[in-house]
């Protein structure tokens, strides 16, 4: 198999295996490998009618020394449970989720891409309600799948600057509904928001909290920080995705000498950044360069439009944490 490693984008590409496990009778069955890319499906499905669903991404890397290394499977695992918890799904433990994941990667390893070509192995659980319901309740049956594909970039840009529209006129969610977790329906929300900026010419969007206009919440389908007078500043709302890349980040900030402030976030305070940022497993960390406000019709640019260098330098350290450059004194990689 030769693949353009150094230029593949952020899509989906057929493996060699996924893997199921089914939720009946009260119980997990056991994990089974399969070729096939289809699900057998019934009509009355909660999956399909009701949003029962939930869904997780992490990244398997092919380190420096040859090793793969999978980063923090058990965080991803402890926010599906929450996420299943939420919606009434059945909860996969963490053992099997990770027992999950570690034999998919084995099997489809040669997708793993080499060190040094910027691409990694993105790994996609998904749970969700494949019991007939037509009443509006829980299924009494759930599928938990994962499959593997290898990707580049999220954004065509890379690792640097994107240009950030306010988006006004959207939620992404509710201030009391399913921010906090990983629902697909979330998602399914966000889509117009996100055609509408990029036919304006802006990759990602900012939302503000729905209740009030006042707050920030999201950068699109990531967690927003920003770097001022010696702190990492992310916001913290109902509303806003627990991300394993923004946990991460704040504590290698904190190592390096930020002071990191997880609180309600203001929009007013955009004027205030030196440094900006949308983090999350796709992107890791998509530098922000400018974010338009609409309203105002002003353009906050941040370290004039360059990636700055507090966002250079908690890049640099995550990455060379997932691919074996540098020790992983964490404990977060989980070594195939």
């Amino acid at each position: 198999m030769e693949l353009d490693w150094k230029n593949l984008g952020f899509g989906y590409m057929k493996t060699d295996y996924n893997i199921r496990s089914y939720y009946r009778d009260g119980a997990w069955t056991t994990p089974v490998m399969a070729s096939d890319e289809t699900v057998n499906l019934h009509m009355a499905a909660t999956g399909l009618h009701y949003g029962q669903e939930a869904f997780e991404g992490l990244k398997a890397f092919r380190g420096a020394d040859g090793k793969v290394r999978i980063f923090r499977p058990e965080e991803n695992a402890k926010r599906l449970r929450s996420s299943a918890a939420y919606l009434r799904m059945a909860e996969p433990p963490v053992e099997l989720f990770i027992e999950m994941v570690r034999e998919v990667v084995k099997a489809n390893e040669r997708f793993i891409p080499p060190y040094g070509t910027g691409a990694s192995l993105y790994i996609r659980p998904v749970l969700f309600g494949s019991g007939p319901q037509v009443g509006v309740k829980p299924a009494a049956e759930y599928l938990l799948i994962i499959f593997v594909t290898p990707v580049g970039p999220y954004y065509k840009e890379g690792f640097n600057p994107i240009k950030v529209i306010i988006d006004r006129d959207h939620d992404r969610a509710a201030p009391l509904g399913t921010g906090h977790i990983k629902a697909g329906g979330n998602y399914g929300a966000s889509l117009v928001s996100s055609e509408e900026a990029h036919r304006k010419g802006y990759p990602s969007v900012l939302y503000l909290d729905a209740r009030e206009k006042k707050y920030i919440d999201e950068s699109g389908a990531a967690n927003f920080f920003a770097i001022r007078g010696g702190k990492y500043i992310t916001p913290s709302s109902h509303s806003v995705l627990p991300s394993i890349t923004n946990m991460s980040l704040m504590a290698l900030a904190e190592e390096l000498g930020l002071q990191v402030e997880a609180r309600p976030v203001e929009a007013a305070e955009l004027g205030t950044f030196e440094e900006a940022g949308a983090c999350g497993t796709a992107a890791v960390i998509s530098p922000i360069g400018s974010v338009f406000d609409p309203e105002s019709n002003h353009t906050y640019v941040y370290n004039n439009g360059e990636t700055g260098p507090w966002c250079q330098k908690l890049y640099t350290k995550l990455r060379a944490i997932q691919h074996g450059e540098e020790p992983d004194t964490y404990g977060w990689n989980l070594m195939l």
